[in-house]
C-alpha cells in the first residue's frame, strides 16, 4: 500500500486521505476512549475509596469493642501494617492505616463520601481538623476540579479563612455546606488576595508594571487565586476617550457571570482618584465593549494598603460592582484568620444567648 507523510511527519495509509469524514470518525473514537479511561479511573478510584472506608470501619469497631487492652492498642497499626503488607503488599503503611482509620472517623456515615475524589484528594482533606474548614474545601475540590497541588495551594493560602473573613456566622455555616456559591461579582472576592505563587523576595519593593508583568508570567497560578470562572482577555487594554489613552491593567471575562472584570494594580494607598477612573473604565466597557448578553462589568482594584473610610466616601454613590481590595506577597497569618471567625461566632453565640434572655 503506498504510504504518504502528514503534515505532522506521520506515515499514514494514503487511502485515509480520500475516505469522507474519516477525522471526524477519528476524533469520535478517541474522545470515547478518553471518556472511557476517565470513566474507569473514577471507577476504580471509588472502589479504594469504599474499600479503605471498610477497612476503617473494622480497625475502629475492633478499638471500640474492648477488644484489646489499651497498651496493646497503640502497637495495633503497626502490626496490622505489617501483616496486611506480607499478604497483600502496597497500600498499607503505618501512615495509610492512620487516615484510613481516620476516613471511618470522619465519615462514620458512608454515604456522605464523595465517590468523585481521590484517595489523595481525601488524605489532603482529612488533615483538616476543624469540620467546616474541611466541608468548605471538599466542595470546592467537586466544584472547581481541583488537582492534589491545587487543593494543596489553597490549603496553604487559607482559601477558606480568607473567605470567611468579614462573613457573620450563617454565612461561614453556608460556605462550609455548599462551598463558594458564585451568585455575584462579591461573591468571587478574597480578603485578602495572595499572591505567594510570584516568590517575591523580602522586602518587596515592586513597581505596578512589575507586579503585572509576574502575573501574567503565572498566569495559571494568577487565575486559581481568581477562583472558578475567569478567563484573561489581556493587559494593558487600551480605550480612548476623546484622544486620550487609557490602559486598564489587565481584564478578565467571567463565563459564570458573564461579565467583564476590570483589574487595577496598586502598590501604594488607593486614592479616590483612582477609584473614580476605575468607574470610568467601567462606563465605558458597559457602553462599548458589552455585547446583548453581557451583565454590567465589575472592577477590583488591587491594593497594598486600603483606607476603608476613603473607599466608603469616594464610592458613595457608584456601582456596586466596584471593590476595593487587598493584596499580599506572602503567605497570610493563619491564626489571625482563625481568631476573626473565632469572635465571629462568639459574638452570634452572645447575641443568641440575650436574645432568649429578653
Amino acid at each position: 500500500m503506498k504510504k504518504k507523510i502528514s503534515k505532522a511527519g506521520a506515515v499514514v495509509p494514503a487511502s485515509s486521505a480520500v475516505v469522507p469524514h474519516y477525522d471526524v470518525l477519528l476524533e469520535k473514537i478517541s474522545d470515547a476512549f478518553a471518556s472511557g479511561q476517565r470513566r474507569v479511573a473514577q471507577a476504580v478510584n471509588s472502589g479504594i475509596v469504599k474499600t479503605y472506608w471498610e477497612i476503617g470501619r473494622h480497625i475502629v469497631e475492633f478499638e471500640q469493642g474492648g477488644s484489646i487492652h489499651s497498651e496493646y492498642g497503640t502497637k495495633l497499626l503497626n502490626k496490622l501494617s505489617r501483616d496486611l503488607t506480607l499478604r497483600h503488599g502496597k497500600g498499607f503503611s503505618r501512615s495509610n492505616l492512620v487516615y484510613i482509620r481516620l476516613l471511618y472517623i470522619r465519615h462514620p456515615i458512608g454515604q456522605t463520601l464523595s465517590d468523585q475524589l481521590s484517595w489523595s484528594h481525601h488524605i489532603e482533606l482529612l488533615g483538616i481538623d476543624d469540620p467546616l474548614e474541611r466541608g468548605f474545601y471538599e466542595k470546592q475540590c467537586l466544584m472547581e476540579n481541583w488537582s492534589i497541588r491545587e487543593l494543596q495551594r489553597q490549603k496553604k493560602s487559607s482559601l477558606f479563612l480568607r473567605f470567611a473573613a468579614g462573613k457573620n456566622r450563617e454565612e461561614v455555616l453556608q460556605l462550609s455546606k455548599r462551598g463558594n456559591i458564585i451568585e455575584s461579582p462579591a461573591d468571587v472576592l478574597r480578603s485578602p488576595y495572595v499572591f505567594e505563587f510570584l516568590n517575591v523576595p523580602e522586602p518587596a519593593a515592586l513597581s505596578e508594571t512589575e507586579l503585572e508583568s509576574r502575573l501574567c508570567d503565572n498566569l495559571t497560578s494568577f487565575l486559581l487565586e481568581l477562583g472558578k470562572g475567569f478567563t484573561f482577555v489581556g493587559r494593558q487594554y487600551r480605550i480612548t476617550l476623546n484622544n486620550r489613552h487609557y490602559h486598564v491593567d489587565l481584564v478578565f471575562y467571567h463565563r459564570i457571570l458573564r461579565c467583564f472584570f476590570l483589574i487595577d494594580l496598586k502598590t501604594a494607598k488607593v486614592e479616590h482618584e483612582d477609584i473614580g477612573q476605575m468607574n470610568m473604565y467601567l462606563g465605558y466597557f458597559a457602553n462599548e465593549e458589552n455585547v446583548e448578553g453581557d451583565n454590567p462589568p465589575a472592577g477590583i482594584i488591587l491594593t497594598r494598603e486600603k483606607d476603608s473610610l476613603l473607599v466608603e466616601y469616594a464610592t458613595y454613590g457608584m456601582s456596586s460592582r466596584l471593590f476595593v481590595q487587598k493584596y499580599q506577597l506572602y503567605l497570610p497569618n493563619e491564626e489571625e484568620l482563625r481568631r476573626e471567625i473565632e469572635h465571629t461566632f462568639q459574638q452570634a453565640s452572645l447575641e443568641g444567648k440575650r436574645g432568649k434572655e429578653a
